[in-house]
């Protein structure tokens, strides 16, 4: 199955944000486009503006001045769904509501011919239960599009239950053909990206209501140790924390209040209280006039160790010794088994976060995770009450002395960005294992849909097979509400063994 002619004509109903962005999508790949809104002179607004972009894209050199006339002549506003007969392609981007979109479909499956492929551009719907309206739903697909549509690549082809193979083909090349990159996804709450994107949200706000650390250090650790885009305060301001609960909710109930998606109290006040992000001038952060994003913690500067020296393994941090070495400080051979640490000159110990709780571990700091240890800015580090001053101070002058800004944070089981990347692999193993779609498109979608420096399947790659299982299991056993609960595929992965392992005893 082939993508779209181009002399099919593309129907776009609602014309708010995403119906226009789709539309200019379709119209820039060539095809002439229909637009219909149930408001009386909206589709006409909507073309208007549409037009006017077009006009920026000339300034900008994306588009010639002959390239805009010609797209402004195929885009018609239509009264009436009738208007919309002959369309090869219909995306409905009406209202989120499962009865309104419901209707419409009834509606339009009459107005279209027999060949029409029939899309929605829900976000949070079961593409099944909109589908589940019409006489023939085999010909109808989810065509998920990420705000702003003309600027943001990806598109999640979401087959619904009844969905043909040909029509989610006839889809995805489509989006391919329209610059797109589209990738495979089942009908499952969240699809690929709104799924598996949770951790990163429901693990800042534990880390916030647990009194582990404030909005601008998680921010701050996950941008600049993590290597995340933004972090997820200022992103759930950004996209509006309204927007972002309803989501996480909707989620939630999707899967029968299964506790890995619990909502977040502290989300539910900042939305009660009407600071809902950038739109309302104040979420977690202020945004009126004048206003300041309040700094990070950041630790004094501390004098960094002499020497230290190291035991066992350290994992994904098995840089580190290089990066002292060439900061100029002496690294030591320890013992070469046993648990992976780095001894300081006081007699305390420094290890990377692995799920346990500093407290448990005496006269220990733990640090973060970092995707990249030499190009980190910021290190987070955690002490528990057996502490001693002295390791804490060495530890944070070791990783000042590397160039790093350091944050003391609380001592929570797995730290920020340790906990954060674990459950996001695990629910990339748990989605892929359920079909929902294949590690590739999982981690084409992470990256393009929301960012993330890396694919869920790469960054466990990256980190070892066993490496977020173990963390998992750990921070399930101080905090065992459900949440952290490593899945069965992230089990069965730990525990597999390559066929040149031969086999377990």
């Amino acid at each position: 199955m082939t993508a779209l002619d181009l002399g099919s004509p593309v129907g776009v109903v609602g014309t708010g944000t995403m119906g226009q962005g789709i539309a200019q999508v379709a119209l820039v790949a060539g095809h002439p486009v229909r637009l219909h809104d149930a408001l009386p002179g909206r589709a006409g607004q909507a073309a208007e503006a549409i037009g006017a972009r077009l006009g920026r894209l000339v300034e900008k050199g994306r588009l010639t001045g002959a390239e805009r006339d010609a797209a402004r002549a195929r885009l018609e506003p239509v009264g009436s769904l009738a208007g919309l007969a002959g369309c090869g392609l219909v995306v409905e981007a009406v209202v989120e509501r499962l009865d309104a979109k419901q209707e419409l479909l009834r509606e339009l499956e009459s107005a279209v011919g027999e060949e029409c492929l029939l899309a929605t551009n829900t976000s949070s719907l079961s593409v099944t239960a909109v589908g589940g309206a019409l006489h023939r739903p085999e010909r109808f697909v989810g065509l998920h599009f990420f705000n702003p549509a003309p600027l943001l690549p990806l598109v999640e082809v979401v087959s619904g239950f009844a969905t043909a193979p040909a029509a989610a083909t006839r889809a995805y090349e489509t989006a391919r053909a329209w610059g797109k990159t589209p990738v495979h996804c089942a009908d499952t709450p969240g699809f690929i990206v709104n799924r598996i994107a949770r951790p990163f949200y429901a693990e800042a706000l534990a880390v916030h209501e647990a009194r582990g650390a404030d909005p601008a250090t998680v921010d701050a650790v996950l941008r600049e140790s993590g290597g995340f885009r933004m972090g997820a305060f200022e992103l759930t301001d950004l996209i509006g924390q309204d927007v972002n609960e309803s989501v996480t909710h909707s989620v939630w109930r999707s899967f029968f209040r299964d506790a890995r998606f619990t909502p977040s109290l502290a989300q539910r006040r900042l939305v009660e209280s009407g600071r809902l992000g950038r739109k309302s001038g104040r979420g977690w952060y202020a945004y009126g006039e004048g206003a300041e994003r309040p700094a990070p913690h950041t630790a004094a500067p501390a004098d960094p160790p002499a020497h230290v020296a190291v035991t066992g393994g350290l994992g994904p941090a098995a840089g580190l010794p290089k990066l002292l070495r060439e900061a100029g400080i002496e690294v030591r051979d320890g013992a070469p088994d046993g648990a992976g640490a780095l001894l300081l000159p006081g007699g305390g110990r420094l290890r990377l976060a692995d799920g346990r709780t500093s407290a448990e571990l005496g006269d220990t700091v733990q640090f973060d995770l970092a995707l990249d240890y030499g190009a980190a800015g910021r290190i987070a580090l955690a002490a528990g009450e057996g502490t001693a001053p002295r390791t804490l101070a060495e530890a944070t002058g070791l990783f000042q002395a590397l160039g790093k800004e350091v944050s003391v944070v609380g001592d929570v089981p797995g730290m920020i960005v340790a906990r954060t990347v674990a459950r996001i692999v695990d629910l990339a193993h748990d989605a892929v294992a359920q079909g929902v779609a294949t590690r590739e498109d999982v981690d084409t979608a992470m990256r393009l849909g929301v960012n993330y420096p890396l694919g869920p399947f790469a960054w466990g790659d990256r980190l070892g097979r066993g490496w977020a299982h173990a963390l998992l299991t750990e921070v399930h056993r101080r905090e065992p509400a459900g949440r952290c609960a490593p899945s069965l595929a992230l089990h069965r992965h730990a525990h597999a063994r390559d066929a040149t392992e031969g086999s377990a005893p």
